[in-house]
């Protein structure tokens, strides 16, 4: 693969941004921001949703975390099961119900953003609210790109990020994990991560690849 030639983080933003902004509604645009735990999902969805709201299109963001499922089906493999962790964190017929389907090919747009406080381990529906037209969801998460999901997306990016250096940021962001990605605490993550990789592919299909290492200088692979 080759890497475009974004030298700054703004540079490659914007030249997603551009590609984002053209691209045909059904009548909305989904976007998936896919990639580990802490490789920048959320950042990176969130400065792409400001560059597209400044350029005049109407943004829905969204996330992943807001349809969990109950800890009684999350950890009902054991919580140290990868397995669990990969196959049963989330809600997805929620997720699609909810928000995908509301915002897919011919959807009614009466959509809501989340369903479930993962904090409290609580259902917790979010407003109900209509797009207008052209919205363009940009929608964050792990295991975005697994069979259940990827057909509901117009586009989608694949955040590469060091497994060691995204373990090191969501450490610092969340203030959980262990440093030495072997520990036992983290290994349902780990390798959760990793059936993923092997069941799935993201880099193959996802639209765009961008290494997020340099959270100042990410690259566009294209």
């Amino acid at each position: 693969m080759g890497r475009a030639s974004s030298n700054t983080r703004d540079e490659a933003l914007n030249q997603i941004a551009l590609e984002v902004a053209e691209l045909p509604a059904d009548p909305f645009v989904r976007v998936a921001v896919d990639g580990f735990d802490g490789a920048g999902k959320t950042t990176f969805a969130d400065e792409l949703g400001e560059i597209l709201t400044a350029r005049g299109r109407n943004v829905i963001r969204a996330t992943i975390d807001k349809f969990h499922n109950p800890k009684t089906i999350r950890y009902a493999l054991n919580r140290n099961s990868s397995e669990g962790f990969y196959r049963d964190s989330f809600n997805l017929s929620a997720l699609v119900a909810n928000l995908l389907e509301p915002l897919g090919p011919g959807g009614s747009g009466h959509y809501r953003t989340g369903v479930f406080d993962v904090r409290n381990d609580l259902p917790k529906l979010e407003p109900l609210e209509q797009a207008l037209p052209e919205s363009i969801l940009l929608f964050d998460g792990i295991f975005l790109h697994r069979p259940e999901l990827i057909k509901w997306w117009t586009w989608s990016v694949w955040l590469e990020v060091n497994p060691a250096l995204s373990l090191a940021r969501w450490r610092t962001r969340d203030g959980t994990g262990f440093s030495d990605p072997s520990a036992k605490e983290n290994l349902r993550y780990i390798n959760g991560q990793q059936l993923y990789l092997a069941e799935v592919d993201p880099k193959k299909r996802a639209t765009r690849v961008v290494d997020n290492n340099d959270l100042l200088a990410p690259s566009v692979i294209s």
